[in-house]
Formats: structure tokens, C-alpha cells, sequence
């Protein structure tokens, strides 16, 4: 009987052992929590167990939280991010003796691009189907790649330890923090100009492949190639091409320069059925004639490209039509580079200090010019807040429904009268939520189901990646009471906060139109992008490469303004990415027949596939 007892006994321990043992294996992977700190690296070690790999990181200990002599002075010297920050947007005298001084404005200059391009990984680490180096992670450029690896599928909650197991509703985030009540104008000024600007520029590189999932791109290059432009591929490159003096082919209207037509070039464009033939204008982008801000500048591009060819044709009439056309894509590039370094960087900055393209600046250190566009930059990128209720032309006012797919906007206003427009006319400000319009929210709602399907990390996860400390509650993150005690309701811990709707809720700098997490994750991706391009290297950066002097002399004499200027008719309109106050006197009045290729057009065709990227 005893023996009995004692092996039933031994049975059930057996039995308590296997099952305990089968749990620990399900409750979720390690390094779920994110113990290892400062870019260690989480290793698993069995089912329960985890190592932290801290080469390099300047820290030791199980989980890489000493930090080493050097490491130990140099975070007790490094003023923080917004300390840098405000010291940079302020103290302008001092900036404007900096900016007139060579050395010491190179020295800064060399400061910034260094500090913040060595945050990215080159080469790329992890993408959204492996969370742990590969081969594959690194060759595949189907992927985008990853600033931090995805979230293992085995954990407990789903954001990996911290807060509630499941996330709240999307559609009900979007709505509850994210759409407008009122338009908030950016108090930075932003123009519209600099809005249309935005989503002309990041559609050569953020090209999301929705039928694979938002994990891949459908893009064939991974950073500033002017695909937008040209064509991604050759066939559409070759349908573009005029094939005489290197130029892109065109159509002339009322003595001004615009582009060919699809059924000129045979090149596919998504216009519904019924935007006229004469109207459906054909550009590298197959999504431009979704709005008349894009293809105005598709427009001012293609008079560009034509007006360099004739230039270099000037300088080389033994050259044939593909060496002019092969050289002045890089002059583009180049302008495009510089543009957006010194005047569209410099306007988000809020900098003093004057930003400079000289990629001279960088050939003394180690730098890599070769890039990949991360997921992360992809989706913080979605800055629809941007876009107003409404869009003033020449004092006449047009809704969603009547933008959307409008060609005639162009055709009828000119790009003058929409370049001076658009630089009149104030954006909305990103940081601080509610105020998405209501014609984009549904885009938002994608935007935050596809970061779920991605398992991004935390935003404090992503603050920490990026040399910022993490934030402590929400009212820490949104600075204000009323929100922050609703969205600790939903997600439970501020450390399972999502990166996508904590960019857009998280409060916004003094007088500035992004908050502090949205600054320090994307300038570092933006300016790897841009002085990793192929021309920055010592083997690209010089004048032949470009058709001499001449070329040179466009790309370093490149500006918003001398773009527009060199490419329309007349009087040239101010260019501005900072809004130019109206006229007080001037009234906006609706405009009813410039609508009409644009009659029963939703505003949810904006929500289509190709326009989930800003």
C-alpha cells in the first residue's frame, strides 16, 4: 500500500513537471521583454533563457547596463536630444557668426551628418520576417529592412510583456486620437508646397507592396534614384523618353512645356475611367494624377531634365542622346539632394544653423554610400496630418472631391499661379493628435493595422535605439492629461505604447510641427538615405560625372526657388516650404467648372492601395 502511494505520488510530480515544463516553453520567448539594453543584442539559450550580446555597445553586464570608462564620460558630456535641439533653434547671433566662419561650419556640419547617419545600420540587419541576422534579412531588397528586429510571435502580450494582450481597435484609435475636430495649423508655418514636396520626393523610395504584404517593396532602388521621374523600370524609362538630345518626351500648351499623355506614351497610370484622354497625363509614377499637387511638380521636373539637356548638349555636341540623358538623371540627383538638404531639412530643423550639401565633408570618415530604406522610416513618414481641409488656388477653393484625379487644376491655373498658391497656403501640424482629415482616416487605420502585421516594437523601445529616454507615463509622452488617462485606459503600460500612434499623439516641440521621437528616429534614416547616394562617394563627386563645370555649377547652385524660376513663363512666383502670408484682402470663391474631370469622385479613392504612403 505504501509502495502504492509513493508511486502514485511520483506520478503526479512527474505529470506537474512535464506540464510545467510544456509552459514555459509557451509563455512566450525571453526575450520578449527587451532585457538587453543600449543595442545589445537578445539571444535565446533554450526555452527560458536568454544571452545579451553587447559588442561594441560600450556597455557590459548580463544586460549590457554598464557602461564602460569612455561610454561612462561620454554620457555624463552629451547634452540631450532637446537640449541640442534647443540650442540649435536658438542663440542666432551666435549661429549667424558660426555660419560665416568655414572651418567651424564644417566642423558642425560634419557633426551632424556623422552622429546622426551612424545610427543606421549599414549594412541592414533585420526585416520583417526574420528578427535575427540572415542572409536573406541582407540580400533580399524585396524586404525593407528593420531598425529593430520585429516582435517574436510567442509572446504573452502584443507588445511583447507589457501591457494588455491584445490591441485596442484601430479604427476606434484613429477616430479617438487621431481625427481632426478642428485644423490645427503647423505654428512652424509649413506650407503647402512643402506637403506636395514631401509626397512627390518619398515616392521614388517608400513603394509598399500591398498584394506581399507591408513588409516588401515594390520598388527596385532603396533611396534617392528619381524613379518618380524616369520610370522604375527600363521599358517604362524607354515609353518616357523622347530618344533625340537626351530629353523626356512632352507636350506644348499655350507656349509652356507639360507632360505627354498615356495614350502618347503607352506608359500605365491609374486614372479612373473617367478622367478624360487629353488629361491623363504620363509620368515615372503611376499614382501622380491622383492629386494636381503631384503632378505639378512631376511637371516642373520634366521641364528641369529638358533644360539640363540642352545645356549639356550645348557643352557636348559629340555626346549621343543616352549620355545626355544617363548624365543629366545625375544632375537631378543631385539638385534634388541639395534642395533637400538646405531648404527642405532646414525648414523642418528649425535650425539656425545654416544645413550645407558638400558631401567633401564626409570623405575623411568611415561612411558607406549605399542605403536601405527601412519599414520604420516608411510608416513614420505617413504625415497626413499635413494635409488641410480644403485647397486654395489663385482665390479659388476645391474640396477632396474635387481635387482628386484633376488634371485641369494644372492645365488651368498653370504652375505659376499654383506655386505661389501652395506657398501661401499653411499645413497642419503632425505631433499632438486629432487632426487627420477626415477624407485620409481610413489611410491612418491602414497605417496602424499594418504596423500591428509588422510587430513593431514599443515606442519607447524605438526611443532607446535612437539615444532618447524613454518616456514614463503618458501624460510624459502627450503632455496633457485628458488623452494621455484615455490611452493608458487602452493600452494599459506607456512601454506598450505603438510606434505609429505615439509619433502622432506624442506632444509636439515649442513652436514646432513634430514632436521630439519623430525628429531623432527620421532625420538619421533621411540623411543616411541622402549622403549615402552613389554621387556623394570621392569616386562620383566631381565635375566630370556631371558634364563638366556646367553640371557641377547646377547641382551646387541648387534651390527651391532657382527650380521653379528656371522653369515656367513670366514673372517667377515665390517658392517657399514656409507659408507667405496672403493678402488680407483676398477671398477664396468655389470654382465649379475647373471640377468637372473630377465629378463623382469619393475622397475614399485617396484610401486605395497606392496612396497609402504620403
Amino acid at each position: 500500500m505504501h509502495a502504492i502511494f509513493v508511486l502514485a505520488l511520483l506520478t503526479l510530480f512527474s505529470i506537474f513537471v512535464l506540464c510545467s515544463t510544456e509552459s514555459s516553453g509557451t509563455t512566450g520567448n525571453p526575450c520578449c521583454s527587451s532585457p538587453c539594453q543600449n543595442r545589445g543584442v537578445c539571444m535565446t539559450k533554450g526555452f527560458d533563457h536568454y544571452e545579451c550580446d553587447c559588442t561594441g555597445t560600450g556597455y557590459s553586464g548580463e544586460n549590457c547596463t554598464t557602461p564602460d570608462f569612455l561610454t561612462w564620460i561620454r554620457l555624463k558630456i552629451k547634452p540631450s536630444p532637446n537640449t541640442v535641439h534647443y540650442i540649435l533653434t536658438h542663440f542666432k547671433p551666435v549661429w549667424n557668426i558660426v555660419n560665416n566662419i568655414p572651418f567651424l561650419h564644417n566642423f558642425v556640419m560634419r557633426y551632424v551628418l556623422t552622429s546622426r547617419a551612424h545610427l543606421i545600420d549599414s549594412p541592414p540587419t533585420y526585416n520583417g520576417h526574420y528578427n535575427y541576422k540572415s542572409w536573406e534579412a541582407y540580400s533580399n531588397i524585396s524586404y525593407y529592412t528593420r531598425a529593430l528586429p520585429p516582435i517574436p510571435k510567442d509572446c504573452p502580450t502584443a507588445m511583447g510583456v507589457k501591457g494588455k494582450k491584445e490591441l485596442p481597435d484601430a479604427k476606434m484609435i484613429a477616430e479617438k486620437f487621431l481625427l481632426r475636430r478642428k485644423f490645427i495649423p503647423d505654428p512652424q508655418g509649413t506650407s503647402l508646397m512643402f506637403t506636395f514636396f514631401a509626397q512627390h520626393f518619398t515616392h521614388q523610395f517608400f513603394k509598399t507592396d500591398h498584394h506581399r504584404g507591408p513588409e516588401f517593396t515594390r520598388g527596385l532602388g532603396h533611396g534617392v534614384d528619381l524613379s518618380h521621374i524616369y520610370g522604375e523600370t527600363l521599358d517604362r524609362q524607354h515609353k518616357l523618353r523622347l530618344f533625340k538630345d537626351g530629353k523626356l518626351k512632352y507636350q506644348m500648351t499655350n507656349g509652356e512645356m507639360y507632360p505627354p499623355t498615356v495614350k502618347d506614351t503607352g506608359v500605365h497610370m491609374l486614372y479612373p475611367p473617367h478622367v478624360p484622354e487629353h488629361l491623363q497625363f504620363a509620368v515615372g509614377q503611376e499614382t501622380f494624377g491622383l492629386v494636381p499637387g503631384l503632378m505639378m511638380y512631376a511637371t516642373i521636373w520634366l521641364r528641369e531634365h529638358n533644360r539640363v539637356c540642352d545645356i549639356l548638349r550645348q557643352d557636348h555636341p559629340e555626346w549621343d542622346d543616352e549620355q545626355l540623358f544617363q548624365t543629366t538623371r545625375l544632375v537631378l540627383i543631385g539638385e534634388t539632394i541639395k534642395i533637400v538638404i538646405e531648404d527642405y531639412v532646414q525648414h523642418l530643423s528649425g535650425y539656425y544653423f545654416k544645413l550645407k550639401f558638400d558631401p567633401e565633408l564626409l570623405f575623411s570618415q568611415r561612411f558607406q554610400y549605399q542605403n536601405r530604406i527601412a519599414a520604420e522610416f516608411n510608416t513614420l513618414y505617413h504625415w497626413h496630418p499635413l494635409l488641410p481641409d480644403s485647397f486654395i488656388i489663385d482665390n479659388t477653393e476645391y474640396g477632396y472631391q474635387q481635387f482628386l484625379f484633376n488634371n485641369s487644376v494644372v492645365m488651368e491655373h498653370g504652375i505659376n499661379n499654383m506655386v505661389e498658391s501652395f506657398s501661401r497656403q499653411i499645413a497642419g501640424r503632425v505631433a499632438g493628435g486629432r487632426n487627420i482629415a477626415p477624407a485620409v482616416l481610413k489611410v491612418a487605420v491602414a497605417s496602424i493595422e499594418q504596423s500591428r502585421q509588422m510587430r513593431y516594437q514599443s515606442l519607447n523601445e524605438y526611443r532607446k535605439r535612437f539615444l532618447m529616454k524613454p518616456y514614463k507615463s503618458f501624460e510624459d509622452l502627450t503632455g496633457e492629461t485628458e488623452m494621455a488617462a484615455e490611452l493608458e485606459e487602452l493600452y494599459g503600460d506607456i512601454d506598450a505604447m505603438e510606434l505609429y500612434t505615439g509619433l502622432l499623439v506624442e506632444k509636439p516641440r515649442s513652436n514646432a510641427i513634430f514632436g521630439e521621437s519623430m525628429v531623432e528616429l527620421g532625420a538619421p534614416f533621411s540623411l543616411k538615405g541622402l549622403m549615402g547616394n552613389p554621387i556623394c562617394s570621392p569616386e562620383y563627386w566631381k565635375p566630370s560625372t556631371f558634364g563638366g563645370e556646367s553640371g557641377f555649377e547646377i547641382i551646387n547652385t541648387a534651390s527651391l526657388q532657382k527650380l521653379v524660376c528656371t522653369n515656367v513663363n513670366g514673372k517667377c512666383p515665390l517658392a517657399s516650404f514656409q507659408v507667405i502670408q496672403p493678402d488680407p484682402s483676398e477671398t477664396a470663391t468655389i470654382n465649379a467648372s475647373a471640377s468637372r474631370s473630377a465629378q463623382d469622385v469619393s475622397p475614399t479613392v485617396l484610401l486605395k492601395e497606392h496612396t497609402s504612403e504620403l
